[in-house]
């Protein structure tokens, strides 16, 4: 499932790309126009900076602004940014790869490869989209 972090930064990325102008938007305004909570969203656009999707400014006309265009924000690299492994068993996972405890031999367990066959179609999906797909 989809967490609530991972839906707002989401949100807020659209929110943020959809400005034509590209100057910074204001924390508040991101805020109420996608009904997040302010504090929420502050970690998030946080997390989303220091990877460098995001840019700031304080102060007054500050806000936050993108730091690429929108078809060059891969939608696998936020997906991991802000939900962490996109395969949902640590045995298949590219990056975050762990093996099971419980599991003699990956290649012929069943949950291995039906989990395999997720994995790549989830990530077959999040790399050919971009954030300027969801605008």
């Amino acid at each position: 499932m989809l967490s609530k972090k991972t839906k707002y930064g989401l949100k807020a990325l659209t929110f943020i790309a959809r400005r034509i102008d590209n100057k910074p938007v204001p924390i508040a305004t991101i805020a109420k126009s996608e009904n997040i909570s302010r504090k929420f969203l502050e970690s998030i656009l946080l997390t989303l900076r220091k990877s460098g999707f995001l840019g700031s400014k304080k102060g007054k006309g500050g806000g936050y602004y993108l730091l690429k265009e929108p078809k060059e924000i891969n939608m696998s690299s936020v997906m991991r940014i802000l939900e962490g492994p996109i395969a949902l068993v640590s045995c298949v996972s590219l990056n975050f790869y762990e093996k099971c405890e419980d599991c003699p031999d990956e290649k012929t367990c069943a949950v291995y490869n039906l989990m395999i066959e997720v994995r790549d179609s989830t990530l077959n999906i999040f790399n050919n989209k971009s954030l300027s797909d969801l605008i």
